[in-house]
């Protein structure tokens, strides 16, 4: 078992490594680590991120075939499948760290603060049910927002969707939550940067 501060760490530097293109594109994905995987997987993260096509988990963090168990959702929000998903990689292979990977210029938190601003009928009900998932972590954001540029609210929302995300799987399952409380599991936040690739966490 891999703990939550080795896998923090080897996240961290996974990261270094994809910012200074010193990655190896062919590490973790051989054929020879492929034989290793057909007897099972022990990933040493799970990371609930974003389904948005610039933040693929992986390449990011320059990791390889069964390093990580990845659920990516629009705007990395927190249902039932996913805190499911979440649960059967911290029960199920013994992952002691899960990490919501959140991103600037999200299209959900976009579309959510939209809708906030003009509510639709338009939108299709499974649509809806990602924006709805999304308002409570930002609905208390607009007040007060007169003289700020919609990019600062934006990436203000973005962040308030990570906390939210961050908090609705740590309380709600008491699966995990009890694995938290025993402090072998970490679950943190973190947003990636598209401009620089950096991902930074928010641990506490």
């Amino acid at each position: 078992m891999i703990s939550a501060k080795e896998a923090l760490d080897r996240l961290r530097s996974g990261n270094r490594r994809f910012v200074a293109e010193k990655t190896d594109r062919e590490a973790g994905r051989s054929r020879t680590r492929r034989d290793e995987l057909l007897s099972g997987q022990a990933p040493c993260a799970v990371i609930l991120g974003c389904s948005d096509s610039r933040v693929p988990a992986e390449i990011v963090f320059d990791q390889g075939l069964g390093d990580l168990f990845v659920i990516r959702v629009a705007g990395n929000i927190v249902a039932p499948s996913q805190i499911g998903s979440v649960e059967f990689a911290v029960d199920r292979f013994d992952t002691r760290l899960v990490v919501v990977l959140g991103h600037p210029d999200c299209g959900a938190v976009q579309a959510t603060l939209e809708e906030l601003h003009r509510p639709t009928e338009e939108r299709s009900p499974n649509l809806a049910s990602i924006v709805d998932r999304i308002v409570p972590s930002v609905d208390h954001l607009l007040p007060g927002t007169e003289g700020r540029s919609p990019d600062e609210v934006l990436d203000d929302a973005v962040r308030a969707n990570i906390f939210a995300s961050v908090e609705g799987l740590w309380h709600g399952s008491e699966l995990l939550e009890e694995e938290v409380r025993r402090h072998s599991l970490l679950i943190v936040g973190a947003e990636y940067s598209l401009e620089t690739g950096v991902v930074e966490f928010f641990e506490s």
